[in-house]
């Protein structure tokens, strides 16, 4: 499974592992892959550098990459109170109307804040400096190419950046923004997702980018025969988001992961969704009560981003915290329907690399 991007990061295995919690991303470094830290969550900078001090301290000095959120051009902000007074009383009306039939109680008031501030360009500009101030080998961009100024820094210090691409389009101009690493990210995938499958973009995108930057595989990928596949169709390596959501570490110091595990667990592959309802972008998500009542007639269509996520922020730290397997908000790929069990991370890649070598040979007879 060893491809040149493996020697170029120093890394085992070219399976890329995008997480929100620091110890699956370590887990995975750990294991030989590349672990990638999804800042988006943080709303205190300071609590990501905390984050990234206790993963370069539990990493065993091997290297692991970064995930923000931010657009290449700067949008127009304002301050929080500003944008907030944007949000229609009615969709507010339509929030908390639904999280009282749903049975999902309010939060303690010193528990209350203004949703995930990670979506904002002026916080994800925040992660970024303080990921420079650590050692990530990779700085990868949610939302494609990242600023050129924030490439240009990367660069600097020698650290890669990678974006990712639903389309051949937005791929040949992440190159010609100076990307080192294109992401192609087929509709299977959890979270932000296009609607080209994976199976057909990929090839699209390596035929388009694969001469000039790695391409790595992202969506419906979770096993060796499924790696083995994206590497048969030009990519250097896999991006996996989903898989890490059912692994035992996952549930390490992030609250109100016991019903969402418990909901993943019973999920199959048709048990998911695309909407705008999560941040206000296209993305797949798991299929639960809240996606339901979003897509019911009457309800309200989801507000652009960052002011949909100020909607619906506080109303995920609710159903969080009410614990309840039918009401989750979460991002998710359509891989959920192939895991039935949670297991170590270090015994996914192990499993992983096996099957590959054993499809390798299996072609090769």
């Amino acid at each position: 499974m060893r491809t040149d991007l493996c020697d170029r990061l120093g890394i085992e295995h070219p399976i890329f592992g995008f997480t929100p919690s620091e110890h699956v991303a370590a887990a995975v470094s750990r294991a030989g892959g590349l672990g990638v830290l999804g800042a988006v969550r943080y709303n205190d900078p300071a609590d990501l550098a905390a984050a990234l001090d206790w993963m370069d301290a539990n990493t065993d000095g091997r290297p692991y990459g970064v995930d923000v959120v931010m657009p290449m051009k700067a949008p127009t902000e304002g301050s929080i109170g500003d944008l907030s007074a944007l949000v229609p009383p009615a969709h507010r009306d339509f929030v908390e109307k639904t999280l009282h039939e749903l049975g999902v109680p309010p939060l303690p008031a010193e528990e209350n804040d203004q949703g995930v501030l990670g979506w904002l360009h002026s916080v994800a500009r925040a992660h970024v400096e303080i990921a420079l101030e650590h050692r990530p080998a990779l700085i990868a961009n949610a939302l494609g190419s990242p600023p050129a100024d924030v490439i240009g820094q990367a660069h600097d210090r020698g650290i890669l950046v990678a974006a990712l691409a639903g389309r051949v389009d937005h791929a040949r101009r992440q190159v010609a923004d100076g990307v080192d690493i294109v992401v192609a990210q087929g509709s299977e995938a959890g979270g932000h997702t296009g609607e080209v499958g994976t199976m057909v973009l990929v090839p699209e995108i390596v035929d388009a980018v694969g001469d000039q930057v790695p391409v790595l595989a992202a969506g419906g990928i979770g096993s060796g025969r499924q790696v083995t596949a994206a590497l048969a169709l030009g990519a250097s390596g896999v991006w996996m988001g989903s898989t890490w959501l059912l692994t035992s570490e996952y549930a390490e110091g992030l609250p109100g992961q016991t019903a969402v595990s418990r909901a993943l667990l019973n999920a199959s592959s048709s048990d998911t969704v695309r909407a705008r309802i999560y941040s206000g972008k296209m993305a797949r998500l798991l299929k639960s009560k809240w996606t339901e009542a979003w897509a019911a007639p009457g309800a309200p269509d989801p507000l652009p981003m960052p002011l949909q996520n100020l909607l619906v922020g506080e109303a995920h730290r609710r159903i969080s915290a009410a614990d309840d397997p039918e009401v989750v908000a979460m991002p998710a790929g359509q891989i959920i329907g192939r895991f039935d069990t949670l297991r170590p991370v270090a015994d996914v890649i192990a499993d992983i690399v096996e099957e590959a070598e054993e499809t390798r040979a299996r072609l090769a007879k």
